[in-house]
C-alpha cells in the first residue's frame, strides 16, 4: 500500500463534477493527472463523494487502457503491436526493448523511471514497426535500432 496520499487534492475535482453523474471519466483523468496513477484510496474517496459504487468505478478503470492502478514510471515506452507493425516485425523488437529496459511488457522499473507497454495501434502505420518514447515517435525499427534509441534516451535523461 502506498504511503500517505493527500486526498485533499481531489477537493476541487469533486467540487466541479460530483453532481454530474456522467463526469466519472473526467474525474478519473484529472485524479490520475494529479497522482500519476489511481491509488485505491482515491477511488474509494471518489466512490464515497459521488455515490457511484466502487465496483462501477473499478469497472471503468479496468476497461480503459488509459487508467493505471499501479505507480507509473516518469517515462513511458509504448511499442505498437498493430497489424502493420506485426507484419513488419515488431515481435522481434519487443524482446529487445524488454531486455534493454530490464522490464517486461506492462511493468515499471523499480525506481519508477520507465514503464513499458504495448498498444494495439499508435496510428502511424507508415512508420511500422513503431514505438513511442514519451511523446516522440520512432519508426522503421528493428531490434538494434530500438536499443540505440533507448540508449540515447537514457543518456539524454542523465544529462538534463
Amino acid at each position: 500500500m502506498p504511503e500517505d496520499i493527500d486526498l485533499s487534492l481531489l477537493d476541487p475535482v469533486l467540487e466541479r463534477y460530483k453532481s454530474q453523474g456522467d463526469a466519472l471519466i473526467t474525474m478519473l483523468q484529472e485524479a490520475q493527472d494529479m497522482y500519476a496513477y489511481l491509488p485505491e484510496q482515491v477511488l474509494a474517496r471518489l466512490s464515497l463523494e459521488t455515490k457511484i459504487a466502487l465496483i462501477q468505478i473499478y469497472a471503468v478503470v479496468t476497461f480503459y487502457a488509459q487508467f493505471y492502478l499501479t505507480p507509473r514510471g516518469r517515462n513511458t515506452i509504448r511499442v505498437c503491436r498493430g497489424t502493420a507493425c506485426h507484419v513488419q516485425g515488431c515481435d522481434s523488437m519487443i524482446p529487445a526493448v524488454e531486455d534493454t529496459l530490464g522490464v517486461e511488457e506492462g511493468e515499471t522499473t523499480d525506481v519508477l523511471e520507465i514503464s513499458l507497454e504495448t498498444v494495439a495501434c499508435l496510428g502511424t502505420c507508415f512508420l511500422a514497426p513503431v514505438m513511442m518514447v514519451n511523446e516522440s515517435y520512432h519508426g522503421k525499427l528493428d531490434p538494434q535500432r530500438a536499443k540505440t534509441i533507448l540508449a540515447a534516451h537514457s543518456r539524454a535523461g542523465k544529462e538534463s
